[in-house]
């Protein structure tokens, strides 16, 4: 693909729920100037991070990122090398993990093979002090059966059950000591696609049910989107940027995260002038173009234009400002159509028609000459990190 037209193709964000104010909910867990070294490597930079009470949020990013070992600390598996974790506002970063009120739900689940689904969710109470009553036990492990919707499997054998419901199995197991958050290490990552959706479906109702603080660690951008209530970014163990699934959507901070999260088109263009929040940038076919400009830039400046690619109109008729395009693939996806096209000079570009407008005109075909364009406001201008 042609260094000037990068694609990036991948799912749209959802927003689910408001980012909550910082004024209106108590701060459950917290990381301060937290950084970790394993020998040489730095695999989390100076984090700082305030997680809300009854939030839902997740740590999106690439294998290698540091978002686990941040979930990690979280949990008291790992001590910070500089810095300090807090849960209820005190420091815990000597306080073991079985001590802290956090439980964890691991990628493999980590239940026990022989021993029954009553006895896994109930383990870690019989561990409590002071002991809890038989009775009090089942009626904890019953409950929390109904909670993931697994009444009567109580005397089944872990290895009876199917994928999913030993994911059940084992957040029931994570949630039956009502901790205070609650962390998840990539809990869905080995369920077929199908499950996947109805568990992340699942999950959101079991947070909002209970309203426990979600912790969620996952490489996966749908997970993160459809089911948080903010996202925190990272790259190479820093934090790029944090909010709503909808801010991380429409107001990326630079190159990189508008590439992490949902499809976009990207161009490389140099900042012509500015004036305000708005900047005039030329790309590489000489054409002059505005957009929103993300963060403080200057005159004569390399910068990234990111156009989202449902944002993209095409035509057979030319306007002032259109570019000249072949469309070189066409999939039809039911509720849009998908365009891959190609400009002489500035390559690929990724084109999501909805159905109205291929009522209105089209469908297009593979070798069709067009005329792509986009309304006034619709393109950022990010910095190229």
């Amino acid at each position: 693909m042609p260094p000037n037209g990068e694609t990036i193709k991948k799912m749209n964000s959802v927003e689910y729920a408001a980012e909550p104010g910082p004024n209106s909910k108590k701060i459950i867990a917290e990381l301060r100037n937290v950084s970790k070294r394993f020998g040489e490597v730095l695999a989390a930079d100076d984090l700082n991070l305030a997680i809300a009470e009854g939030e839902f949020l997740s740590f999106l990013g690439p294998s290698g990122c540091g978002k686990t070992t941040a979930l990690r600390m979280l949990a008291g598996f790992e001590a910070p090398t500089e810095g300090e974790v807090l849960l209820d506002g005190a420091v815990v970063n000597s306080l073991d993990a079985h001590l802290r009120p956090v439980n964890m739900v691991f990628q493999h689940y980590a239940l026990f093979p022989h021993l029954t689904v009553a006895q896994n969710i109930g383990y870690g109470l019989k561990q409590r002090r002071p002991r809890l009553g038989k009775a009090e036990i089942a009626e904890k492990v019953a409950r929390a059966l109904e909670l993931v919707q697994l009444p009567g499997f109580e005397n089944r054998k872990i290895w009876e059950m199917s994928g999913g419901q030993q994911q059940r199995v084992a957040l029931a197991r994570a949630v039956v000591n009502e901790p205070k958050l609650l962390l998840l290490d990539e809990p869905l990552a080995a369920l077929d696609r199908k499950l996947r959706k109805e568990m992340q479906i699942e999950l959101q109702n079991i947070q909002r049910r209970l309203g426990i603080t979600f912790v969620l660690v996952t490489h996966d951008q749908e997970e993160a989107l459809s089911m948080s209530d903010r996202v925190c970014i990272m790259r190479d163990g820093r934090i790029e940027q944090i909010g709503s699934p909808k801010e991380l959507y429409d107001r990326p901070r630079n190159r990189y995260v508008a590439g992490f999260v949902g499809s976009t088109n990207f161009f490389d263009a140099t900042v012509v002038s500015l004036s305000g929040t708005t900047a005039k940038v030329r790309l590489s076919n000489d054409q002059v173009v505005e957009g929103h400009v993300m963060d403080e830039l200057s005159a004569g400046q390399q910068v990234t234009v990111s156009v989202r690619p449902e944002q993209i109109h095409l035509s057979s008729t030319e306007t002032e400002g259109s570019l000249t395009v072949e469309v070189r693939n066409r999939i039809f996806l039911g509720e849009h159509t998908e365009y891959l096209v190609r400009h002489a000079s500035l390559g690929d570009i990724l084109v999501l028609a909805p159905r109205l407008a291929e009522l209105n005109e089209g469908p297009f075909n593979t070798g069709d000459v067009l005329q792509a364009s986009w309304d006034s406001g619709a393109a950022l201008v990010l910095e190229n990190n």
